[in-house]
C-alpha cells in the first residue's frame, strides 16, 4: 500500500479507529454483563462482534498509520 494518502484521509481514518475503540469497549461490556447473567447465546454473539470490531480497528489503524517496509 502506498503511503501517499492525503493527510485529511489519514485523520478521518484515525478518527474512525478511535470511535471504533469506544464502540468495541461498549460491546465488550455488554458481552461481559450477559455472561455474568448467564445469557450464553447473547454473550457468545457479543464476544464474536467484539472480535470482529477489534479486527476492523486494527485494519483502520494500519490504513491510518502505514509502516514503511524495507525494500
Amino acid at each position: 500500500m502506498s503511503d501517499t494518502m492525503p493527510s485529511e484521509n489519514r485523520a478521518e481514518l484515525s478518527s474512525l479507529a478511535t470511535a471504533l475503540v469506544e464502540l468495541t469497549r461498549r460491546v465488550a461490556a455488554m458481552a461481559e454483563s450477559a455472561q455474568s447473567a448467564r445469557q450464553e447465546k447473547l454473550s457468545s454473539e457479543l464476544f464474536a462482534v467484539e472480535r470482529a470490531l477489534r479486527g476492523a480497528g486494527r485494519r483502520l489503524e494500519r490504513l491510518a498509520h502505514p509502516v514503511r517496509r524495507a525494500r
